[in-house]
C-alpha cells in the first residue's frame, strides 16, 4: 500500500520573514494562491508578531484577508503570546501555532522568556484558542540543538513535549532550528516521543544548512511523524545560525517522497513553476534544486508522423 504524508507550507511564513525587503502584500497573497493551486492544503501563511521586530510580516491581517483557498484547506498564524491569539481571532485565523524554544538562552533571544515561561504562556494561549474554536498547534525549537547552550538532551525535550501536551495541541511539532541534526538524533527523539505521548499527532520541521535536512526529513517519517514542514523554493532559515541556507524545499521533497512511494498529493509541476517565479520575485536564486534540474524522467514530446 502506498503510504502517504502531509506537508505543511511554511514558505509565507517562515520563508519570507527574514527578506531584507519588504514583499508586497499582493505578491504574498499570490503566493499563497499559487502554493493553494499546487495542492497544498495547510500553509503557514503569516505571523501575529510586533512589526517592529518582524516588518515583514506587518501585513498578517491584510494577507489573510486578501487570501481563498479550496474547501478544506487552512491558512495558519504564528502567534507568541496572547496579543498574537487575539490578533489571530480577530483577523479571522482558523489555526494558530506556538513556539517553545527547548534552551532557555535561546528563548530569551528568540521571545523574551525563558522556557518555563513559555510552557506556562502556552497552556493559557491553547486553553482561549480552544474557546475561541481555533486549532492550536505547538513547536518545540532548537530540539535537535541550541546556537548558545550546544547539545540539548532528549529527556529535556521530552518533558517540555509532555508539558504542553497537558495544553491537548492538535499536534506537536519538532524543530530542528539551526540545522544540526542527523537521522539518527531525529529517529531517536521522535520514537521516544511516541512512546511518550501516543495520542499525540507529531510533525517535524528541518532546515538544510548542513545538507543533512532531507535525511532527516526520512527519518522522521520512518520515526512515526505524520506531517513535515518545508518552504517553496527552500527559502528562509534561522538569523542564529551562521550560514543557514534555509528550509528544505517544498520541491525537492516532494519530489524525493514521490519516487519513494510517499504519497503527497501535490503537483510537482506546480511547485516548480512557484519555485521558479519566486526567484524572478527576490531577484536571487533559491537554494531549492529540483527547478534548475528538473524531474525525472523527464516528458518527452512524440516526434511528428511523417
Amino acid at each position: 500500500m502506498r503510504r502517504s504524508i502531509e506537508i505543511l507550507e511554511v514558505g509565507p511564513r517562515d520563508g519570507l520573514q527574514l527578506e531584507s525587503v519588504f514583499v508586497p502584500t499582493e505578491t504574498k497573497i499570490e503566493l499563497i494562491r499559487r502554493l493553494d493551486s499546487a495542492g497544498l492544503k495547510r500553509i503557514e501563511a503569516v505571523s501575529f508578531v510586533s512589526p517592529g521586530k518582524v516588518p515583514q510580516m506587518a501585513d498578517a491581517e491584510a494577507v489573510l484577508a486578501g487570501s481563498t483557498r479550496r474547501e478544506g484547506a487552512a491558512l495558519t498564524g504564528l502567534i507568541l503570546n496572547r496579543r498574537g491569539l487575539d490578533r489571530a481571532i480577530a483577523a479571522g485565523c482558523r489555526e494558530v501555532g506556538m513556539v517553545v524554544v527547548a534552551s532557555d538562552s535561546f528563548s530569551r533571544r528568540n521571545q523574551g522568556m525563558g522556557t518555563e515561561d513559555s510552557i506556562d504562556a502556552w497552556l493559557e494561549i491553547a486553553r482561549a484558542a480552544q474557546h475561541a474554536g481555533l486549532r492550536a498547534q505547538v513547536t518545540i525549537a532548537a530540539a535537535f540543538g541550541c546556537p548558545f547552550e550546544g547539545e540539548v538532551p532528549v529527556p529535556r525535550v521530552l518533558s517540555i513535549a509532555a508539558r504542553l501536551a497537558a495544553g491537548r495541541p492538535t499536534e506537536i511539532c519538532f524543530a530542528d532550528t539551526i540545522g544540526v541534526a542527523v537521522p539518527t538524533q531525529v529517529g531517536t527523539l521522535i520514537t521516544a516521543t511516541r512512546r511518550l505521548l501516543p495520542k499525540v499527532a507529531l510533525r517535524a520541521h528541518f532546515h538544510n544548512t548542513r545538507n543533512t535536512g532531507y535525511a532527516n526529513a526520512h527519518a522522521a517519517i520512518d520515526a512515526g511523524v505524520q506531517t513535515l514542514d518545508a518552504s517553496i523554493g527552500g527559502i528562509g532559515g534561522c538569523p542564529f545560525a551562521p550560514g543557514a541556507t534555509g528550509n528544505i524545499a517544498t520541491e525537492d521533497l516532494v519530489y524525493q517522497l514521490e519516487r519513494g512511494g510517499i504519497s503527497t498529493g501535490l503537483s510537482i509541476p506546480s511547485l516548480i513553476d512557484t519555485a521558479t517565479w519566486l526567484e524572478r520575485v527576490l531577484g536571487r536564486p533559491v537554494p531549492g534544486l529540483l527547478a534548475k534540474a528538473g524531474t525525472f524522467p523527464r516528458p518527452t514530446t512524440a516526434s511528428p508522423v511523417a
